[in-house]
């Protein structure tokens, strides 16, 4: 048995993994690199999550209907209209052509992080990178900021109408343009100067400390391939970021699962 004073240092460590990252006014739980080892934090972070989300891992997406031509979804006092092509889906690669729960959970988390005073996006400059359809793209607008949305060439049309569709509105706070972007490829001057004050999904090398990162994975894309996206991702950003996984709790009500998560990760200081 634990004595006492074990107890409060139990207590004590897990009160200093809840802190206050980047520009959002929350409390994230922090990853904290084990012995030095990215490779095993990110395990670790993975097989976590593993076995949060094992038990929907045969249910379908709870938010979208990826058979569907079209995605309906109230945000911003909006009703938002998201054109989809489930026909392009079964092209090797190709992800962005329909919705996913990670994307409507990320969209409704922006909404409710501002409507709650946790996040500020009026004014802001953002870059998404792989934006798919829009969804997201279309929220952080409508919540006041600029957006440039990013995807890769083949799937710029898709991505165009839906911007169009749903930004026509006469009492929009921001804005949104579409542009193309290659993984791995240096980005256009125009996407890193000035600066952006938020991403969604964007090339870690590429940014300065002032920078905070939004990601919200989805899980389970083809079997295993997840899990092992994620944690490749999450042991390379850990080399230039300090990451932190943002608690259901401060999620969209309405809009939780355990297919997806949202971490925050801001750009560690040149030493």
């Amino acid at each position: 048995m634990a004595t006492a004073a074990e107890v409060e240092t139990e207590e004590e460590t897990e009160m200093m993994k809840m802190v206050k990252l980047g520009s959002y006014d929350g409390k994230v739980r922090l990853l904290i690199v084990s012995g030095d080892s990215e490779s095993e934090s990110a395990a670790e972070e993975t097989m976590l999550l593993w076995g949060i989300q094992q038990p929907t891992l045969s249910k379908p997406n709870a938010f979208v209907a990826q058979s569907s031509l079209n995605l309906r979804i109230d945000a911003c006092g909006h009703s938002l209209s998201i054109l989809q092509s489930p026909s392009s889906l079964g092209t090797p690669g190709v992800t962005g052509s329909v919705m996913w729960d990670s994307g409507v959970v990320l969209g409704k988390f922006l909404e409710h992080a501002v409507d709650s005073g946790m996040l500020l996006l009026h004014g802001k400059k953002i870059v998404e990178l792989g934006s798919g359809c829009g969804l997201v793209g279309c929220i952080a607008a409508l919540l006041g900021a600029q957006v440039i949305l990013t995807d890769l060439p083949d799937r710029l049309r898709l991505l165009k109408k839906n911007i169009q569709n749903n930004l026509r509105h006469g009492d929009l706070r921001g804005s949104a343009v579409v542009t193309e972007l290659t993984w791995g490829d240096d980005p256009d001057q125009d996407l890193i100067q000035p600066l952006p004050d938020y991403g969604f999904l964007f090339p870690l090398r590429a940014l300065t400390s002032a920078f905070t990162l939004l990601y919200c994975p989805a899980f389970r894309l083809k079997q295993n391939l997840g899990d092992s996206v994620l944690e490749y991702f999450l042991e390379a950003a850990m080399k230039d970021f300090v990451i932190g996984r943002v608690e259901q709790t401060q999620w969209h009500p309405d809009y939780c699962s355990p297919r997806a998560v949202v971490y925050i990760l801001v750009k560690k200081l040149e030493k």
